[in-house]
C-alpha cells in the first residue's frame, strides 16, 4: 500500500512541471503581446468547435495511444524502445506495399483493411525484433540501436517513394500517389472523419494490455525483469525472451499506429510519416511514471491541445509552433523534475507499480532500473 506521504509528492512532481510549462507559455504569449486566455480560447476552438474538429483530435490520439500502450509494455520490462518511431515507420511501409500491391475489389475492402492493418503490425513487430535482437544477443543498447533503426527506416521510405514507389507523373520525395479506395480506411462520415474501426481497436488494446499486464503470469514476468534482470533469472523467468515479447507487442501497436497515419491521415506514404508521435508517446508514458490507467485521457489532452494549435496562426497569427514550444517545455520539465525526485525522494518498488527505467545505467548487462539504495 502506498505512503500518504509519497503519494502526495508524486502528484506534485506530476502537476509541478506542467503548471511552470503553462506559465512560461502564457509569459511568452505576452511578450509577444498577446492575451494568454485568447490562445485558450483558439486552442479550444481549434480542437472542440464542431463535430468534424473532435474527429481531427481522434485521427491523432489513435497513434498517440497505440504507441503509448506499446511503450507501456517495454518500460514495464526496463527497456527504453526509442526506435518506437521507427516502428511506426516500417508498419507504414508495410501497409503502403500491401495498399499498392493487394487490390481486391471495393466489396472486400473491409478484408483488406484488416490484411493490411496485420501487415502493418508484422512490419512494427519485424523493427523491434531488431532492435531487441541487437540487445539481447549483441549487448547493443536498445537507445543506440533504436535510434539507429529509426534513421535506416527514414532513408528506406525516401528511397522507396523516390524511386520504385514514385508517382507515374516523375521521381518525387514528396509522397507516393494516393492509394486506391479499396485500400484506405473509410470516414465514419464528412461531419465526424475519422475510422471508428480503429478507435475500437485502440479501446480493444489497452483493456487486453491491462488485462496482461495486471493479470497473467507475463505481465508478473515483465515486471521482476524490469525490476532486477538478475534476480528474474534466477527465479527461473526467461528473461530473454520475456524482454523480447515486450518489444515485439510494443511494435505492433506502433506498427498499427503507423498503418493509421498512411491509410487515412494522409492516404499514402509521405517521408517521416509518423510525424514524431513515438516520441511524443514516450513524453506521454513518461508524464504519467509509466501508469497505463490514464494513458488514452492524457493523450487525448496532447492529441487536443496539438491539432487545436493549428488555430492560432489563422485566429491569432501566432505560429503554430506555439504548441511545440510547450510541448517541448514539457519534456524538459518532466524530464528535470524526474531527476529531482529520484535524488531526494528516492522511491521503493512498494511505492509504484514499476520502477522507471534509467538510460544511464547499463551495467553488466542488467536492465537499466533505478531503485532505492543503487
Amino acid at each position: 500500500m502506498k505512503n500518504p506521504r509519497n503519494l502526495a509528492i508524486q502528484i506534485g512532481f506530476l502537476i509541478l512541471p506542467i503548471a511552470i510549462s503553462l506559465a512560461l507559455a502564457a509569459a511568452l504569449v505576452i511578450a509577444v503581446g498577446r492575451d494568454p486566455l485568447e490562445v485558450v480560447d483558439a486552442l479550444w476552438k481549434g480542437a472542440f468547435k464542431d463535430t468534424r474538429k473532435i474527429g481531427g483530435v481522434f485521427n491523432f490520439w489513435i497513434p498517440l495511444t497505440l504507441v503509448s500502450i506499446g511503450l507501456v509494455v517495454t518500460f514495464r520490462a526496463g527497456l527504453w524502445n526509442i526506435g518506437v518511431e521507427g516502428q511506426m515507420m516500417m508498419g507504414a511501409l508495410f501497409a503502403s506495399w500491401g495498399a499498392q500491391y493487394l487490390l481486391l475489389p471495393e466489396s472486400l475492402s473491409s478484408l483488406l483493411n484488416v490484411i493490411l492493418i496485420s501487415l502493418a503490425a508484422l512490419g512494427g513487430m519485424f523493427w523491434a525484433f531488431v532492435v531487441g535482437l541487437l540487445k539481447i544477443r549483441l549487448g547493443v543498447n536498445e537507445i543506440f540501436g533504436g535510434v539507429a533503426l529509426n534513421a535506416l527506416v527514414n532513408v528506406i521510405s525516401i528511397y522507396l517513394i523516390s524511386g520504385p514507389w514514385q508517382p507515374r507523373i516523375g521521381g518525387s520525395a514528396q509522397g507516393t500517389e494516393p492509394f486506391p479506395s479499396p485500400a484506405l480506411l473509410p470516414e465514419f462520415s464528412s461531419r465526424f472523419p475519422t475510422n471508428l474501426f480503429m478507435i475500437a481497436l485502440v479501446i480493444a488494446a489497452f483493456l487486453i494490455v491491462m488485462v496482461m499486464l495486471n493479470a497473467t503470469r507475463w505481465g508478473l514476468n515483465l515486471k521482476a525483469v524490469g525490476a532486477n534482470m538478475r534476480s528474474a533469472l534466477l527465479l527461473g523467468v526467461a528473461t530473454e525472451r520475456t524482454s523480447m515479447s515486450a518489444f515485439l507487442v510494443c511494435g505492433a501497436l506502433a506498427g498499427i499506429g503507423g498503418s493509421y497515419r498512411v491509410l487515412f491521415t494522409f492516404d499514402n506514404l509521405r517521408p517521416l510519416a509518423s510525424g514524431g508521435i513515438g516520441f511524443l508517446g514516450l513524453l506521454v508514458v513518461l508524464l504519467l511514471s509509466i501508469r497505463l490507467l490514464w494513458v488514452p485521457l492524457i493523450a487525448f489532452a496532447f492529441a487536443a491541445i496539438l491539432t487545436g494549435s493549428t488555430r492560432l496562426q489563422i485566429a491569432l497569427k501566432l505560429d503554430s509552433s506555439l504548441a511545440g514550444v510547450l510541448q517541448g517545455m514539457l519534456v524538459l520539465f518532466v524530464i528535470l523534475f524526474h531527476g529531482v525526485q529520484e535524488v531526494f525522494f528516492p522511491r521503493t518498488l512498494d511505492d509504484e507499480d514499476t520502477p522507471t527505467p534509467d538510460p544511464s545505467r547499463h551495467l553488466n548487462g542488467e536492465h537499466p532500473i533505478k531503485r532505492e539504495g543503487q
